[in-house]
């Protein structure tokens, strides 16, 4: 019997291969929720007035560290559930807002593949763009993953 939901060997992935997700939409919860636990709770996130006397911004601003959750949100379950090791390094880039409301997914592209000296497993890289239901790339990162390989046949 086949085990949905299980994710890509490193081994299935080659480098220029491209992937997307399915949407999701940012909501006033999740900001709410997010700012709360992270303690992020400048007023920039906090409160409609700040954002309406101090900036140019219309909206519940979302902070750009809940957008790169709700990436990898998108991106672990339909990639590397149960083959993800690690997550090793990666820089982000905020390239615009993202509001409540906004729906996301992510553009992935393999960038390299380096099999590991010890053990059936490798370091994977992805350059990973954020994009809203506009069109706009709102982020981008490229984390370095270490991914299981192939189960060795009996």
């Amino acid at each position: 019997m086949q085990l949905l939901g299980h994710g890509f060997y490193y081994q299935d992935w080659s480098v220029g291969w491209k992937f997307r997700t399915l949407t999701r939409s940012i909501t006033e919860t999740d900001i709410m929720n997010f700012v709360g636990v992270s303690g992020l709770t400048e007023e920039l996130f906090t409160s409609y007035w700040y954002l309406e006397e101090h900036t140019d911004f219309a909206g519940r601003l979302a902070p750009g560290a809940l957008v790169f959750s709700l990436a990898e949100g998108l991106v672990i379950p339909s990639t590397i559930a149960r083959t993800g090791l690690a997550f090793l390094n990666c820089e982000i880039d905020v390239k615009g807002p993202s509001f409540a409301g906004d729906t996301l997914h992510v553009e992935g592209e393999v960038t390299e593949i380096r099999p590991a000296k010890k053990g059936n497993r490798a370091l994977v890289r992805t350059d990973n763009k954020v994009v809203n239901q506009k069109g706009d790339v709102v982020l981008t990162y490229n984390p370095l993953r270490m991914m299981r390989g192939r189960p060795e046949e009996d």
